[in-house]
């Protein structure tokens, strides 16, 4: 059998006894994984496996400080409050877990995507550092330069962890789907006041599975709860560093929260946070968005704490079981009242996003390639026939079927996009009723006017 989780190279730091402590840890966890596939771990087994894990933890938490110590590492106290929160809270709650729920799948499954989240992050941050293979902070950057600095801190930090080379594709994101992605929110506050500052990633699913997946040898393209465990302590510590850079160390964790969609979009809309970098990792999409404390409203979702993070990871998953299923429709037109006309009669059957100009429809098509485009004809800056002309332009989305949506009803404006072979015509003033069969008989394969 293939291992389960998988050891790399990129996670030597060049100091044989910690790399060869680390090694030890990722070949601990991996045989617990081996023992659950084959179903051959009993509570006993298990018990002792985990026993064994903690053991050389420990001890390696003490070599690793030794070390620190012994070359005088700057950061080497900072460094040991993160053992010692693993340590003296972390394990003990997972551990806890285990006990109370007679060592459970769904526990064990809790108790390994904790331990290779902490591990993987960890290792290719905190550790990768003590050997300056990566940076552990810059000055601090001067006011009104962060979404710069921002970016160039990212892309670093994403090159540090995974080795992709990212490049930025937007820094003014506006909160549009891309594939199937998952959604999460980090709360943080300064101890000494209510100071605080929202941050939101959003990975597409596959950059989950080429990262966090690859090195936990998945096999599938299928989430499951032992990925999002792991991804939720990796996508920490990714946040931690970036903050560090930015000397940001009094922020503390408040809460966590996976996000659907719907739920993102109207915290993106109601806060509209003032960092919004979206970019390309080649593995697949990532955003990272920052909300600034004064505009900080409300919440959508109770905070994942240890005592519910399985039930809330398993509630996840199972509301995206059904999500890519139904076909997806973009609806573009500069009137709000026609985009939530058009989305309230269409969610019911089609998986709907919408865009107010040409722009926006350009790069929801690109990120997340509809089944559908319904185009108004008549809008400012860049109208219907650009739009479409931009779309039969790209070989990327030169296939993508689109459909007029309009008010206008003659043949002038019908023969300026023959040519450009829209896939059909639909009047703003049909019925609710005629406009939905028409798109439903447009995915039956018949042609519409």
């Amino acid at each position: 059998m293939d291992n389960k989780f998988v050891w790399q190279e990129s996670f030597n730091i060049g100091v044989a006894t910690i790399d060869a402590e680390h090694e030890k840890l990722f070949k601990i966890i991996n045989k617990l994984f081996r023992f659950k596939e084959k179903k051959m771990a009993t509570k006993w087994a298990y018990q002792e496996g985990i026993k064994f894990f903690k053991k050389h933890t420990l001890e390696h938490f003490l070599d690793e400080e030794g070390y620190m110590a012994s070359i005088n590492y700057e950061w080497r106290e900072q460094h040991k409050l993160l053992h010692k929160g693993f340590r003296e809270i972390t394990l003990p709650a997972l551990e806890r877990e285990l006990e109370q729920s007679g060592y459970s799948d769904d526990a064990v499954e809790h108790f390994f995507g904790v331990c290779a989240g902490w591990l993987i992050g960890h290792t290719m941050t905190e550790d990768l550092a003590i050997a300056g293979k990566c940076s552990k902070k810059q000055p601090k950057f001067l006011q009104g330069e962060d979404v710069e600095d921002t970016k160039k801190v990212v892309i670093q930090t994403i090159f540090d962890m995974f080795q992709l080379e990212s490049h930025l594709i937007s820094d003014a994101y506006n909160g549009e789907k891309f594939g199937d992605g998952i959604y999460y929110r980090l709360v943080y506050k300064t101890p000494k006041s209510d100071k605080k500052q929202e941050i939101m990633l959003v990975f597409e699913e596959k950059l989950l599975i080429n990262t966090v997946g690859k090195i936990m040898g998945i096999k599938t393209n299928k989430l499951d709860n032992m990925l999002i465990h792991a991804t939720r302590y990796t996508a920490r510590q990714f946040v931690n560093r970036v903050l560090e850079q930015f000397a940001e160390k009094d922020y503390e964790l408040q809460s966590e929260s996976l996000l659907s969609y719907e739920q993102f979009q109207k915290i993106f809309e109601n806060n509209l946070p003032h960092i919004k970098l979206l970019l390309d990792t080649g593995a697949g999409y990532f955003s990272y968005c920052v909300i600034a404390p004064h505009i900080i409203k409300g919440d959508v979702e109770i905070s994942i704490e240890h005592k519910n993070a399985i039930n809330k990871v398993n509630e996840y998953l199972k509301k995206r079981e059904n999500l890519g299923t139904n076909k997806k429709i973009l609806v573009v037109d500069d009137s709000m009242v026609v985009l939530q006309y058009m989305e309230e009669l269409l969610s019911g059957d089609y998986d709907i996003t919408t865009a107010d100009s040409g722009i926006a429809a350009i790069r929801s098509i690109i990120l997340n390639k509809p089944d559908l485009v319904l185009l108004d004809y008549e809008m400012p800056v860049c109208d219907g026939k650009q739009l479409l002309e931009m779309i039969r332009f790209d070989p990327k989305t030169e296939n993508v079927p689109v459909i007029f949506l309009t008010g206008r009803n003659d043949y002038e404006s019908v023969k300026k996009v023959k040519d450009l072979k829209p896939d059909g015509y639909l009047l703003k003033q049909l019925k609710p009723e005629d406009i939905k069969k028409s798109i439903d008989l447009f995915f039956d394969g018949k042609k519409i006017n």
